[in-house]
């Protein structure tokens, strides 16, 4: 029987660009460009490892957001993916960590799965709870911030690292784990990925297709919410010490003032 493995990846706001939110306090992903999160590149990587040491295995990459989003999708398909779903509808927009686990748990139930892979946290939000969540959800195992995973005889196992000291965790599957950054580095897409990429399936889907209102989702069904945000302040010149005898000094002082020393 077919492994399958389910990895949620998320389309993000490109770090490098000028982000900032809309009038509604969400973030506003129109004049910014948008991406696979480098977080998700290691969760892929791992399940195409896991698939490669199986007898037959399947990985499916779902995510959910706008149309642009078909690009995260595309990503982890050249990396090697062999299949994508995209949950997309205008009622999503604004939803939180817990209205997403919602619609990702419905979303995996209907793909079908033995073994869920995410990252540790996308890197807009970088809450990190939504794959324990989605095990609740599913009413599944979590096994989470692995740097270290694999699957045997129905079991993941893995390594998590802590700042004293390592655990060595398993659970039976099905099971949801998520994977660090420092799991493996994540492969670059070929061209003949690339490529292949462009005939693989993506299935598309929206909150009727998973039995979820609108109401469940989106700003209204938000179990959080922004009050209020305020733009970062522009960066002002440094302070410049000229070092005629007295830098040394000086230096001293401005750390002192700051509270540094």
């Amino acid at each position: 029987m077919s492994l399958r493995i389910v990895v949620t990846v998320k389309y993000v706001p490109d770090a490098t660009g000028d982000r900032h939110f809309a009038d509604d306090l969400t973030v506003d992903r129109d004049d910014v460009d948008g991406l696979l999160s480098e977080l998700d590149e290691y969760a892929v990587e791992q399940a195409l490892q896991i698939a490669e040491n199986a007898d037959d295995a399947e990985v499916t990459v779902l995510t959910i957001g706008p149309e642009d989003a078909k690009d995260a999708l595309r990503k982890a398909l050249s990396m090697g993916a062999d299949k994508a779903i995209h949950v997309e509808d205008d009622d999503l927009h604004g939803t939180d960590a817990i209205g997403t686990s919602l619609v990702l748990a419905k979303a995996i139930e209907k793909a079908g799965y033995d073994l869920v892979v995410s990252g540790m946290a996308s890197t807009d939000g970088t809450m990190g709870v939504v794959p324990a969540l989605v095990a609740e959800r599913l009413g599944v195992p979590q096994v989470t911030l692995l740097s270290e995973v694999s699957v045997e005889d129905g079991t993941v196992k893995g390594r998590r690292d802590g700042d004293a000291a390592s655990e060595q965790l398993q659970a039976q599957l099905p099971a949801v784990v998520s994977v660090t950054d420092q799991s493996g580095e994540a492969r670059y897409p070929s061209f003949k990925g690339i490529m292949a990429a462009k005939k693989k399936p993506v299935e598309s889907w929206d909150l009727s297709d998973l039995d979820i209102e609108a109401e469940e989702v989106g700003l209204d069904g938000a179990f959080t919410k922004v009050e209020a945000a305020t733009e970062r302040p522009a960066r002002t010149a440094g302070t410049i010490v000229k070092d005629e005898g007295e830098g040394g000094k000086q230096l001293a002082e401005f750390l002192a003032s700051q509270k540094f020393i």
